[in-house]
């Protein structure tokens, strides 16, 4: 099995909870940040839409999401504890942010969100072109993401972590 090492740029070995949000980011061209609130254990998802959305266009998607997701998480035989939606409209953006509890989050589930994400707002989604990265090295994010989440759920708090791209690199810092 090929795995990837991760590390900081002087060289210290990357936490799995700083691991998780590098392999999401990679994975997932449509995440545009990412933030992990250690004391709440959730992890905050954050799609930026290239148009200003209505309030009604929200809370119709809003619907069909929370939907989703119960009948994903009760078919999983599990209970969510937090799956929220908030959006943050913008002269010529929208913020979209979804928070889910790491303790029931799943790659399946994030599979799931991004597809609904996408499904929805596919004409005005933001999106990194993550063309140059091979189907092996997707394969391996996934990977890394099920152990990671693994991982994270048995920790104690660490700190308040947010991650972004920035001219194709991904960048975490602490908040």
């Amino acid at each position: 099995m090929l795995t990837l090492g991760l590390k900081y740029k002087h060289g210290g070995e990357v936490s799995d909870s700083i691991g998780l949000l590098i392999s999401i980011l990679v994975r997932y061209p449509e995440v545009a940040t990412i933030n992990y609130e250690p004391g709440e254990q959730v992890l905050r998802f954050t799609f930026m839409l290239s148009r200003s959305l209505s309030g009604e266009i929200v809370r119709e998607f809003a619907s069909k999401f929370r939907k989703s997701l119960e009948v994903f998480n009760y078919l999983e035989g599990r209970e969510a504890r937090t799956v929220n939606l908030k959006y943050t409209p913008y002269d010529q953006l929208t913020a979209l942010e979804v928070q889910r509890d790491v303790a029931t989050l799943s790659r399946d589930e994030i599979d799931l969100i991004i597809a609904l994400v996408r499904e929805e707002f596919a004409s005005c989604l933001v999106a990194e072109n993550n063309d140059n990265i091979m189907e092996e090295e997707l394969l391996i994010q996934e990977e890394l993401i099920d152990r990671m989440l693994e991982s994270v759920r048995g920790t104690v708090p660490e700190r308040r972590l947010i991650a972004f791209r920035e001219e194709g690199r991904v960048m975490v810092f602490n908040k």
